[in-house]
């Protein structure tokens, strides 16, 4: 089951011996189906990562135009939407999503705003219409509100009507993404950024559609519970059974039972199942092996929590942990931050999983630590003292 997953996400395949292009993103793409986007920018951005895990160094620029550029020559990609979580993913999904497949998310929250002002609707489409792409406190401003900053003490969801509206739409589809400066979302209308034949594809059929994004989970995860092809795309219950058991009936799915887990799982028929997995890479938090975290512990016998909102005397192994998968296992975890002014990657803690072999694994940690130092443009990568690799990875490293 580990290997079928392994080979279903891109790593059964070797890394690329030249120049990482389009086609490479391509190909990674139609593996993983979406990169889940995360503002922590610790380390590299969630988006950026998992390409480099499954392909190595490659330009950020490629994902940069794939997904918020557009010429004739280098047409987009790549949109923005509510998925797993906010995700980038083919534009030619973008209507599977806006289908009513998929469940509304926390945004359907801001409706009763809606409800008290119906004309902001209007008013903020207007206002993209003429000024975007734009950011929510510059539309802010040209609607004639402030664009005070947050309160002290004010927590990342206190967000101001003009925001909470443009994040109503943009769950629903009305807005979406043109373009990201600093990572700042500026929002656009659909029709200035996806193709005609995307928009004509609007609306899909909902039950359609769930069927479409429960394949296309089941060809990212490989094998999976009927709670783990839900989950990718964050479908509602009811919607995803009808449409597993559907893609059962028609031969698109075929069940299996897997010892020790609870529930039947499915896969597509003639999945690739490799003799062995090779090679090694650091997977970031929302990385699409190890997100579903209950899946990750019974792949790899691996407890994968993320301790980004947990006070930092209570955390186990760090603020921004990657998992270290070599040869097909998870052998360790480290705690990474891109320490930019002193040009260094910083371990603050290195963590092996039990039963490994430690020098191997400190040895091979230390070489994929380098290369994705230099990836980022560091000059050094400098281990902490915490977990019980840390003081082999930093002999490995010198």
């Amino acid at each position: 089951m580990r290997r079928a997953a392994l080979a279903a996400q891109g790593f059964a395949d070797p890394r690329p011996s030249g120049p990482v292009t389009r086609r490479h993103l391509t190909r990674v793409l139609e593996r993983v189906q979406l990169l889940q986007l995360d503002s922590v920018n610790v380390a590299v951005r969630a988006h950026y990562m998992p390409l480099y895990s499954r392909l190595g160094p490659y330009d950020p620029a490629l994902v940069d135009d794939a997904a918020w550029a557009h010429s004739a020559r280098r047409p987009r990609l790549l949109v923005e939407a509510w998925a797993h979580e906010a995700s980038l993913l083919p534009i030619a999904d973008w209507p599977l999503l806006m289908s009513g497949a998929k469940r509304s998310g926390w945004w359907r929250h801001y409706q009763q705003l809606v409800d008290q002002d119906p004309g902001i609707v209007d008013d903020v489409l207007a206002a993209v219409k003429e000024l975007g792409p734009i950011g929510a406190g510059a539309l802010e401003k040209a609607l004639g509100g402030s664009s005070r900053p947050r309160r002290r003490g004010a927590t990342w969801w206190e967000r101001s009507e003009i925001k909470r509206v443009c994040e109503l739409l943009f769950g629903i589809g009305q807005l979406t993404t043109g373009t990201r400066v600093h990572f700042q979302r500026l929002y656009d209308l659909p029709e200035r950024v996806l193709p005609p034949e995307v928009l004509a594809a609007h609306p899909a059929d909902p039950q359609e559609s769930a069927r479409a994004l429960v394949l296309r989970a089941a060809t990212a995860l490989g094998i999976a519970t009927e709670p783990q092809l839900r989950d990718y795309y964050r479908l509602g219950p009811q919607t995803s059974r009808q449409a597993v058991a559907e893609l059962v009936e028609a031969g698109e799915l075929e069940p299996v039972a897997v010892v020790g887990w609870r529930h039947l799982a499915y896969r597509r028929p003639g999945i690739r199942v490799p003799r062995r997995v090779t090679g090694r890479a650091l997977l970031c938090p929302f990385d699409p092996l190890v997100w579903e975290r209950e899946r990750t512990e019974q792949l790899f016998g691996f407890r994968y929590r993320i301790e980004i909102y947990v006070p930092e005397p209570n955390r186990e192994f760090g603020y921004y942990v990657f998992p270290f998968l070599l040869d097909g296992q998870l052998v360790a975890r480290v705690d990474l931050k891109a320490d930019r002014a002193a040009g260094v990657l910083r371990v603050p803690g290195a963590f092996a999983e039990p039963g490994v072999d430690v020098p191997r694994v400190a040895a091979e940690l230390a070489g994929e630590l380098r290369t994705m130092a230099t990836w980022l443009g560091l000059d050094d990568v400098v281990a902490g003292e915490r977990g019980g690799l840390a003081a082999p990875l930093g002999t490995a490293l010198r």
